[in-house]
């Protein structure tokens, strides 16, 4: 499998060397790289308190929150827009290595019955190795399942950047990026990965799943998925390697059809760049799309409008929007995310202008036709999240954990058509 490439966007949001440290004086041997990996990832097992989340709206407005404190991931409540929250309820029995960064957080959904989903990513001993974990709340969020795994093989191999979506009437589907089939391409030379989409579907709201599916082979192997329950079923929006290393984006409905092109950048890099996309569907059926590229075609974050389309079927039309661009190139813009309700859809985004993080959203009002104007929400001095927008009839917020001011929830102004 070709690595993964960390590109200025994502260094930006990194910390500083240690005090005392110092750079590599040269090349280090196999054996020294391989140690390095184990450490680091070591380090990232142990991480107690970081700072990536999950948040979610339920039918009666109310803000889902899940961290992890502690080693521990927890689940909290708020009615009244982040200004206070229920006593955190704990998901994980025990301590256990929640991953939860940028690219990979918890996920947390919440069916028209009230019953709460929380999927996420639990690392393992090897580097990059990982299982993916489930558990739901029938009681109204006061007490969880036991968790279980949902990657059906168990070979300490990638299982990765899940993807949660419900449909509120018992249908449960998680997607993630999964490499089991690594061991049998030990010779494969081609530039394409060893790691595919996998997805697992539940129809008795979580209580059992179905064994896994291959949605698709050849992902890029280290950019988050998405996944929206739409009029047709659940559809995954991921970052996929199209010919021999062209990393553009895919759709594909879970129940079956081909994977079907979306973004035409032709980036072809020789890695993955840590950086994934987002997919909601307004209520006319539309689906938008927003990525980060830096491809031939175009660089930089774009939002996209797909057309009700049948993705079951080959010769599927697709009526696409052209790419719109959004953010500052200049202060970095990236790691974009959607909501949509009805026919207003909510972007978010963060910046770094070489000092201070930034959050920033748009907003549409007639289902991606008109957008008003970016609005700045907060800056962040320190470490700070990726942006989470949360949409209903009745709010428009956008979801932002930083290091120095902690989490906030930040209301955007409504947009005129």
């Amino acid at each position: 499998m070709r690595g993964c490439i960390i590109p200025s966007l994502v260094l930006a949001g990194l910390l500083p060397l240690a005090a005392g440290a110092q750079p590599s004086a040269g090349p280090a041997s196999a054996e020294d790289a391989a140690a390095r990996r184990q450490q680091a990832w070591e380090a990232r097992l142990a991480e107690k308190n970081p700072l990536a989340v999950g948040a979610a709206l339920d039918a009666q407005g109310r803000l889902w929150l899940a961290r992890v404190h502690e080693r521990r991931l927890l689940v909290s409540h708020s009615a009244d827009a982040g200004g206070s929250f229920s006593a955190p309820v704990a998901v994980t029995p025990q301590a256990e290595a929640v991953t939860a960064d940028g690219e990979n957080r918890p996920k947390l959904a919440v069916g028209a019955d009230g019953t709460v989903h929380v999927s996420w990513t639990q690392g393992l001993t090897k580097p990059m190795s990982a299982d993916i974990r489930y558990a739901r709340s029938t009681d109204g969020g006061k007490s969880f399942s036991a968790p279980i795994v949902v990657n059906d093989d168990r070979q300490i191999v990638s299982h990765r950047f899940d993807a949660l979506a419900v449909d509120g009437k018992g249908g449960v589907a998680i997607t993630w990026l999964d490499a089991r089939s690594r061991s049998d391409r030990t010779a494969n030379k081609s530039p394409q990965t060893d790691v595919g989409l996998y997805a697992a579907r539940s129809a008795d709201g979580g209580a059992t799943f179905a064994p896994n599916r291959k949605v698709a082979e050849h992902s890029c192997q280290c950019c988050r998925t998405a996944l929206t329950w739409s009029a047709q079923g659940p559809l995954a929006f991921w970052r996929h390697v199209f010919g021999r290393n062209i990393r553009d984006f895919a759709i594909a409905a879970l129940d079956g059809g081909p994977v079907l092109r979306v973004t035409d950048d032709e980036w072809e890099i020789d890695g993955c760049p840590h950086h994934g996309g987002g997919i909601a569907e307004d209520g006319r059926g539309n689906l938008h799309i927003v990525w980060y590229t830096d491809g031939a075609r175009r660089k930089g974050i774009f939002h996209r409008r797909v057309a009700q389309t049948d993705f079951s079927k080959t010769a599927a039309r697709r009526e696409m929007s052209a790419p719109l661009a959004l953010g500052d190139a200049a202060r970095q813009a990236g790691h974009p995310a959607v909501a949509a309700a009805g026919d207003r859809v909510l972007l978010a985004w963060r910046e770094f202008d070489g000092r201070r993080f930034s959050v920033w959203a748009m907003l549409s009002p007639d289902a991606g036709a008109s957008w008003g104007a970016p609005q700045k929400l907060a800056e962040a001095a320190q470490q700070a999240d990726y942006a989470l927008p949360l949409l209903d009839a009745r709010q428009a917020l956008v979801v932002w954990n930083a290091a120095a001011e902690g989490l906030r929830v930040l209301p955007v102004a409504e947009a005129k058509p």
